[in-house]
């Protein structure tokens, strides 16, 4: 029958891994006690909540067969320290890989990620992306800069036709803008007084002929009453 205090520390554990956003599990073999310090206020610095333990492997492999994470079991071999992170994977990762160049026998394992479990070469791999908040901040400018630029496009736009607006003004107050030019086929002045005169003069002239044509049908007329006049006596 397991002891109580080793019940305890399996499910401290089981919980450290339940309440984490990440597990890196690291081989500190070769570490001091003040190197391993080193180790964990690095991690500190990256993430406050992230906590590094040192594990008895015997309990850790009870406890993460308990929660379904076999792929682990077989990590959990040799002096096995494991950095619970509760923030951004990646910078506890960094956090790991810049101790580790000062101290190459600190190695990582693997681990699991968003419950996913993840090699050694993938948590290496995860220490060469950038922070969350500078990921954030990139992600969140790529969203704005659109908008931006339709923005800057149509200030520009408005900025041009205004200033175009300003122009046609000041010249039209100083008489330099051209009046625009008359309608086609809308006829002038002159040209409309021309063709009074001449419909004046076509119906004159019509007049003076229908008066003469009709003088000399009346003078004739008359010769012939004459002459038939000059028969009859006769």
């Amino acid at each position: 029958m397991a002891r109580p205090e080793k019940v305890a520390a399996v499910k401290e554990i089981s919980e450290r891994f339940n309440n984490s956003d990440a597990a890196l599990l690291t081989e500190y073999r070769g570490l001091s006690v003040g190197q391993i310090a080193e180790v964990r206020q690095a991690l500190r610095e990256a993430d406050a909540d992230t906590e590094y333990k040192v594990s008895k492997n015997t309990l850790a492999r009870i406890a993460v067969k308990d929660l379904g994470l076999d792929d682990l079991i077989d990590l959990l071999v040799g002096p096995t320290a494991i950095a619970y992170v509760k923030g951004d994977a990646a910078a506890a990762a960094k956090a790991i890989d810049d101790v580790a160049k000062r101290y190459p026998v600190l190695q990582v394992k693997g681990g699991i990620l968003a419950g996913k479990f993840i090699s050694a070469e993938q948590a290496r791999d995860l220490a060469k992306l950038e922070p969350r908040e500078t990921q954030l901040a990139k992600i969140a400018m790529m969203m704005n800069q659109p908008a931006q630029l339709t923005v800057n496009a149509l200030a520009a736009l408005l900025r041009d036709l205004g200033s175009m607006l300003a122009q046609i003004v000041t010249q039209k107050e100083s008489g330099e803008l051209p009046e625009a030019p008359a309608a086609e086929g809308a006829p002038s002045e002159e040209g409309a007084a021309s063709s009074e005169g001449q419909e004046s003069s076509d119906s004159t002239g019509s007049t003076d002929e229908d008066a003469a044509t009709g003088g000399e049908d009346t003078t004739k007329e008359t010769s012939d009453r004459l002459d038939d006049r000059e028969k009859e006596e006769e």
